[in-house]
Parts: structure tokens; C-alpha cells; sequence
């Protein structure tokens, strides 16, 4: 029996119906309920959390991160992907184009960050905790609709929001070999990747982040730029959700690394 393929949706694409036969439906987790849509995208079992939650009401530092993905493990999904709208660190890295993650730098403060608390200590390789495979199926289907990607390997600066950085955060994370900055990344990633999950983001950039372009940051010009490229979205998700749906599960042969949080 194949596994659904999650998806986590962000800004800009949270109000977007991408499923042709859509449930809305409730999980109990060890870390709270969670609210998921599940049904059929391109013909593949679906499911799609609303990060900021319905009507986009959760901010950044109070997304439970943990019930999220623990949901999606327990749901069956292997392979994970996720929209982000993001701010360029990079004069190369334009507004109005993509970027893939490779890496990350984390500088957020008040969330939970691990699965793995007293009693059950372990210490995860962050080594890859971006999947080159989706990177790989990713970067080729966005090739193929001739979509603007900036980069295959950025690295994602984690802020703790809900503001924006200042000009000087900004200046340290360009010193630090940061590539854009958003506000849900970690521990997202993170967490993705202690559950033994194929995580890659779909990063979308919104606009220059503080003190590049000289002109102030809005939320409103994030809700404009994302508007703008749903419609890419959309398609590429159609486009990759069966390419992903085929791949290999890598986890059929291992055990499953948070199933002791379900023995209780």
C-alpha cells in the first residue's frame, strides 16, 4: 500500500484549493490535535496541513511544529513538501524567484526544537536534513515549466518573527552565508528530519530583506508577491506530487524513530 504524500502550506498558498476531493479532518498527537485536509491531488493520496492554521490565524513562534509533523508521521507520509515565502538575502537571489534549501542557520527562541526529551536522548545528524532527492525531482520539474530558481543548494535563516529582522540581523545573516530568511523553516526541518522524514521546501521570494532595497518591508507586499505566484505553484505541485508519490520508501526497511512516543 503506498503512503500519501504530505504537503505543508504557508503564506499565500493556505487559501488555495488543491485538492479535487478534499476531507477535512482531526488527529490526536502526542502534542496536541491537528487539523488536515486529506483527498487526491493528480490522481495521489494527499495530505495538506495549513501551517498557519485555517483563515492564517497561527503566528510563526506559535505554530505547533511538533504536533504538525508528528501528525504526518503518523498519518503515513514519507515524503514532505512545503511552501515558504521568504526574504532574499542575495542580490543574485531575485524576488519573484524560487530557491531550494540545503542547509540552515537557526535563530529563533521560544519554540520546542526536538522529539527527543528527558529519558529519550538522542543526538541527530543535521548532515542532510534537506532530502536531495526532492531537491532533485524539484529542481527538474521546475526546469521543465521554466520557472526562475535562484538556487539549488540556499541556506534558510531562521528568524523568530512575527517581525520583521532588522537591518542589522540582515547584514549578519548575509556575513554568516545565509541565502534567505523566513519565519517557519525551523524547527520545522529539524523535526522533519528526527521523525525520518524527505523534507525539502519550495521557497518563494517575496522581496530584498531589510535594508537592501531602502524601502520598508510590509506584509503586504508578501501577500502580493505570493498571489502572484500561486498559479506556479500550484501547477508545479501537480506536476511533482506523482513523481514523489513513485519514489522508493526509505523507510520500509528501518524502524520508525518516534514510535515511542506512541506506546504510551
Amino acid at each position: 500500500m503506498s503512503r500519501p504524500v504530505g504537503l505543508v502550506v504557508g503564506t499565500g498558498v493556505d487559501g488555495v484549493e488543491l485538492l479535487s476531493d478534499a476531507r477535512a479532518l482531526r488527529i490526536t498527537t502526542p502534542f496536541g490535535d491537528v487539523q488536515y485536509l486529506r483527498g487526491t491531488l493528480s490522481g495521489v493520496d494527499t495530505i495538506i496541513l495549513k501551517r498557519h492554521g485555517e483563515g492564517h490565524v497561527v503566528p510563526p513562534h506559535l505554530i505547533n511544529y511538533r504536533a504538525n509533523i508528528m501528525a504526518l508521521y503518523m498519518l503515513g507520509a514519507w515524503q514532505v513538501i512545503t511552501t515558504s515565502a521568504v526574504g532574499s538575502l542575495q542580490s543574485s537571489i531575485e524576488p519573484g524567484s524560487y530557491a531550494l534549501m540545503d542547509d540552515f542557520l537557526d535563530f529563533t527562541k521560544v519554540r520546542a526544537h526536538t522529539f527527543f526529551e528527558a529519558g529519550n536522548v538522542v543526538h541527530t545528524d543535521m548532515t542532510h536534513a534537506y532530502s536531495g532527492t526532492l531537491t532533485h525531482v524539484l529542481a527538474a520539474e521546475m526546469d521543465t515549466l521554466n520557472l526562475p530558481v535562484s538556487t539549488t543548494h540556499g541556506v534558510y535563516v531562521a528568524a523568530e518573527g512575527p517581525r520583521f529582522e532588522s537591518p542589522q540581523e540582515v547584514r549578519m545573516y548575509v556575513a554568516m552565508g545565509g541565502s534567505v530568511v523566513g519565519m517557519t523553516g525551523v524547527p520545522e526541518v529539524t523535526l522533519a528530519h528526527e521523525a525520518g522524514l524527505e523534507y525539502q521546501t519550495i521557497a518563494i521570494v517575496t522581496n530584498y530583506a531589510a535594508g537592501m532595497s531602502g524601502a520598508p518591508l510590509t506584509h503586504q507586499e508578501v501577500l502580493d508577491a505570493m498571489a502572484r505566484a500561486s498559479a506556479s505553484i500550484v501547477l508545479l505541485l501537480r506536476q511533482v506530487v506523482p513523481q514523489v508519490a513513485g519514489l522508493p520508501d526509505g523507510r520500509a526497511a528501518a524502524e520508525r524513530p518516534l514510535d515511542f512516543l506512541l506506546r504510551s
